[in-house]
């Protein structure tokens, strides 16, 4: 019987460790783990108990070592980056050595060039893009959460954001994110905008630099940020308004992120910039306990009337969930649950699959309101 390879690229890094566990917590063994170093992948594979994962040395950027990577895999789970430089290199080297391919990013940069390169349905192979915290959970949330105790929804309101160490591949990111990482070569997302009468309208709302939230702990800084997923999501939700905010906690972090586009204007190194990112976050975590927090509070009606929908979800770390959204997909792919091509993992995952997982698995803790406490009340005691 043939054994079914998954990969797992820059799977010493801190999304790629969470997601070799995830994967081996759904049953999948036997991994090919890569990266530069080889003793952090070393360190990886000896944390699986059946002594099966293999290490090969591997650079993204390095064509004849991604391609050694890649070949002879069925899937290959992408966690490295800088995504918005790497853009669909990695799905490509997959795709020419015959395998499916899950990205935790890619966004739609890596679309665009995939698809240009011409559509990988046509070999029967799946390319699952966005599928990590935010993009990815942060739409697939909200659609669970539209199905649950209402008719229909107008409107949302989202809060994301939490304390936590930066990794160098989320740093370099945000500072490409600025110029790229959007459709069509734009921006990864608007500042400032927000959806009104379903559409894009932008300076409608504004950031505060010191308030409180709820869902929150302490004090923070709140920025109106509109990206492609978010547009997206009033779409497929049919939302009229759909306001959201990124969250930042840490006030050294947030007096760097104020002063990035003008660094960034002046000419500084984005690459220093970045170095600057990691050690301010660094600094805000000092003394303090990590978390991550995604807030979202959808408005409709229910049986005729207005009603609300509320679920806020906690994690010790977004890269966490980013590694379990990663290792669903795989898992999705390989069951045969996704049609080849190109697709984005909001569009193609199991809402009711995914949130039951990071439930059961302690990967989150999830507390709903309005109308979904009711909605979830009632299908546990169906249960």
């Amino acid at each position: 019987m043939t054994r079914t390879v998954i990969g797992v690229l820059g799977a010493s890094g801190a999304v790629g460790r969470a997601a070799v566990r995830e994967l081996r917590a759904l049953g999948h063994t036997g991994l090919r783990l890569g990266g530069r170093t080889e003793s952090a992948l070393r360190a990886v594979a000896e944390e699986d108990p059946d002594g099966r994962d293999g290490t090969v040395r591997a650079d993204a950027t390095a064509p004849d070592g991604l391609r050694a990577f890649t070949e002879g895999c069925d899937i290959v789970l992408n966690c490295v980056g800088p995504t918005y430089r790497l853009r669909a290199t990695v799905a490509s080297a997959a795709l020419a050595a015959g395998a499916h391919c899950v990205d935790v990013a890619g966004d739609d940069p890596a679309a665009e060039d995939l698809l240009a390169d011409g559509d990988p349905a046509r070999d029967g192979r799946a390319v699952v893009l966005s599928a990590g915290a935010l993009p990815g959970l942060s739409s697939l949330l909200p659609r669970w959460l539209a199905g649950r105790g209402l008719d229909d929804a107008t409107a949302l309101t989202a809060y994301c954001g939490g304390l936590e160490s930066c990794s160098p591949t989320v740093a370099h990111d945000l500072m490409l994110s600025l110029t790229s990482g959007g459709a069509d070569g734009a921006a990864y997302g608007e500042a400032l905008a927000a959806v009104r009468g379903g559409r894009r309208v932008p300076r409608v709302l504004r950031t505060a630099e010191d308030t409180e939230h709820e869902a929150f702990p302490g004090r923070v800084a709140v920025q109106p940020y509109l990206s492609g997923e978010s547009e997206r999501l009033a779409t497929v939700l049919g939302l009229d308004r759909l306001d959201w905010y990124n969250v930042h906690p840490g006030p050294a972090v947030r007096a760097l992120l104020n002063l990035l586009p003008g660094r960034l204007a002046a000419g500084d190194d984005p690459d220093r910039l970045a170095e600057r990112l990691i050690l301010a976050a660094d600094l805000d975590l000092a003394g303090r306990k990590p978390y991550y927090v995604m807030d979202f509070a959808l408005a409709g009606t229910a049986s005729g009337r207005p009603a609300t929908a509320g679920a806020t979800l906690r994690a010790a770390s977004s890269y966490r969930l980013t590694a379990a959204v990663g290792a669903l997909a795989v898992d999705a792919v390989l069951r045969g649950g996704i049609p080849a091509g190109v697709h984005f993992a909001c569009d193609v995952l199991d809402p009711d699959t995914v949130v039951g997982h990071l439930r059961s698995h302690g990967a989150a803790d999830l507390r709903l309101t309005g109308a979904a406490a009711g909605a979830d009340q009632v299908e546990e005691g169906v249960l």
